[in-house]
C-alpha cells in the first residue's frame, strides 16, 4: 500500500500524548541509499492489540501530528493471534515513494485511532561518505569554495528563516483550519438543530391545531354531558319516587306474606285434622262394608227361605186340605210379614248408611272446597261457586238424577281421582257414571262396589 491509496486514520494528538514503547523498531540504519527499496523491521509487544487499520508511516523529524506523514504502508496482522508474547513483523517501502532529500526521517507505528504506538531512531536518505579520500585543491579553488560556502551558509540561514516563517505560518494556518473545522462542525450542528426545530415546530403546529379541534369537540361533549346529567337527574328523581312507592308496596306485600304464612300454618293444621278425619272415615267405611257383607249373607238366607216358602206353597196347594192350607197360608203370610219387616229394617239400615256416607262426603268436600277457595283467592282472587243448599258438590250418586257443578277442582267422589280444569265435562261425567249401576225400574243409582245392594233392590221389585 502506498501514499496514493486510501488515506490512513490520523488524529491531532500531540507527541507528548503518544505511547512509543508499545512497538519497537529494530535494525534501523543511519543512512539509506536513495533509489532503492528499504525494509522496516519492528516488534509488536504484548501491550498492543493489532487491528486491521494500523499503519506504519515515514515522518520527517520534528512532526507534531500524525497528519504530517510523508508516506505510509498498512501494517499486516500477525499470523499468531496470541497477545501474551511479542511478535516480529516487517514492511517493505518501494523506492518510488521514498523522500529524495537528505533530511532526517523516522518510522512511526500508528493504530486505527490515529495514535502513535512506536517510533524509530532518525535516519537519512543519502550515500555513505568516504572519510579516507584526500582531496588536493589550489588556493584559488579554496577561496572560491569558501565563497561558495559563505553564500551557501547565507542561503542556508535565509532558508532556515523562511522555513521557520513557513512553519509558523503552517501552525497558524493549522490553527485557523482547526477553527474553521470547528466552526463548520458547529454550523452543521446548528443546521441540523435548526431542521430539527423546524420539524418540531411543524409538529407542534399540527398538535396545536389538533388540540384546538379536540377542545371544540370536548366543549360539545361537555354540553351534551350537561344535558345528559340533567336528564339523569330528572330520571333519578322519578326513579326515587318509584322506588319509594315500590318500597311501600313491598312492605305491604311483606305484611301480606306474613299473613299468608300464618294462614298456611293454620291450613296445614287443618289439613292434618282432615287427614285424621279421613282416616276415621275410612275406618267407618270398612265397618260399613263389613255390615253390608253381613247383610248380604242375611239376604241370601232370606232368598233361600222365600224360595223354600214358594215351593212349599205350591206343594201345599195340591196336597194339603183346605183348613190346613189356610193355616199354612197364615203362616206364610206371617213369614212374608217378617220378611217385609226385615226388608224394611234392611232398607232403613241402607238409607242410614247412605246418609252417613253422604254427610261424611259432604263434610270432606266442603273442607276441600275451603282449601281450594283459599288457594284460588290468594292467587287469582276469583270466587268459587258454592254448592246448593242441601245438595252435594258433585251430586248425589244414589239419586236418579245427577247434577253436575262447574268447579275449579274436579275430583271423583268414588275413587278420589282428580281431573284438570281444562278437561271436558263429558269425560268427567262418564268416569263417575262408570262407578254406578242404575235401576231400570226406578232409575235409582248404586255403586258398583255395592253390587249386592243393587241385586237386593232388584229382587224387592220382583216381590212387588
Amino acid at each position: 500500500m502506498d501514499e496514493t491509496s486510501d488515506e490512513p486514520p490520523t488524529s491531532a494528538v500531540l507527541l507528548d500524548n503518544c505511547h512509543f514503547s508499545q512497538v519497537i523498531f529494530n535494525n534501523v540504519d543511519k543512512f539509506y541509499v536513495p533509489g532503492g527499496d528499504i525494509t522496516c523491521y519492528y516488534t509488536l509487544t504484548q501491550n498492543i492489540v493489532p487491528r486491521g487499520k494500523d499503519w506504519v508511516g515515514i515522518f520527517r523529524v520534528g512532526w507534531k501530528t500524525t497528519r504530517e506523514y510523508y508516506t505510509f504502508m498498512w501494517a499486516p496482522l500477525p499470523s499468531d493471534a496470541r497477545s501474551d508474547t511479542a511478535v516480529k513483523q516487517q514492511i517493505q517501502f518501494k523506492a518510488y515513494y521514498l523522500p529524495k532529500d537528505d533530511e532526517y526521517y523516522q518510522f512511526c507505528y500508528v493504530d486505527q485511532d490515529g495514535v502513535v504506538r512506536g517510533a524509530s531512531v532518525p535516519f537519512q536518505f543519502r550515500a555513505e561518505t568516504e572519510d579516507d579520500i584526500l582531496v588536493v585543491t589550489t588556493q584559488g579553488e579554496v577561496e572560491e569554495i569558501e565563497l561558495q560556502n559563505k553564500n551557501l551558509h547565507k542561503e542556508n540561514e535565509e532558508l532556515k528563516a523562511s522555513c521557520a516563517s513557513l512553519k509558523k505560518q503552517n501552525i497558524d494556518l493549522q490553527k485557523e483550519l482547526n477553527k474553521m473545522q470547528e466552526l463548520q462542525n458547529s454550523l452543521e450542528s446548528l443546521r441540523s438543530n435548526t431542521e430539527k426545530l423546524e420539524l418540531e415546530l411543524n409538529s407542534l403546529k399540527k398538535e396545536n391545531k389538533q388540540l384546538k379541534e379536540l377542545d371544540d369537540c370536548r366543549e360539545a361533549e361537555l354540553h351534551q354531558l350537561k344535558e345528559q346529567i340533567q336528564d339523569v337527574t330528572s330520571d333519578k328523581e322519578r326513579l326515587e319516587t318509584r322506588l319509594k312507592t315500590a318500597l311501600d308496596h313491598m312492605d305491604q306485600l311483606q305484611s301480606q306474606v306474613l299473613n299468608y304464612e300464618k294462614e298456611m300454618e293454620n291450613l296445614s293444621l287443618m289439613d292434618r285434622d282432615k287427614t285424621e278425619q279421613l282416616e276415621s272415615l275410612k275406618e267407618e267405611n270398612r265397618q260399613l262394608r263389613a255390615i253390608g257383607t253381613q247383610q248380604k249373607e242375611e239376604n241370601k238366607e232370606l232368598e233361600c227361605c222365600v224360595e223354600y216358602l214358594k215351593g212349599s206353597k205350591a206343594e201345599l196347594a195340591f196336597s194339603v186340605p183346605p183348613q190346613q192350607n189356610q193355616d199354612l197360608m197364615k203362616e206364610l203370610e206371617e213369614q212374608k210379614r217378617l220378611f217385609q219387616i226385615l226388608q224394611a229394617k234392611k232398607n232403613e239400615a241402607n238409607e242410614e248408611n247412605q246418609k252417613q256416607r253422604e254427610d261424611e262426603l259432604l263434610r270432606h268436600l266442603a273442607q276441600a272446597e275451603e282449601v281450594s277457595s283459599f288457594s284460588v283467592a290468594s292467587q287469582a282472587q276469583a270466587p268459587i261457586p258454592s254448592p246448593e243448599v242441601g245438595g252435594l258438590l258433585f251430586g248425589n250418586p244414589y239419586s236418579g238424577e245427577i247434577t253436575w257443578h262447574s268447579v275449579s277442582i274436579r275430583k271423583c267422589p268414588m275413587c278420589d281421582e282428580v281431573f284438570p280444569e281444562d278437561s271436558e265435562t263429558s269425560q268427567y261425567e262418564a268416569h263417575v257414571q262408570s262407578h254406578l249401576l242404575e235401576c231400570p225400574l226406578c232409575n235409582e243409582a248404586f255403586e258398583k262396589s255395592n253390587k249386592q245392594v243393587f241385586d237386593d233392590h232388584i229382587f224387592c221389585h220382583r216381590l212387588e
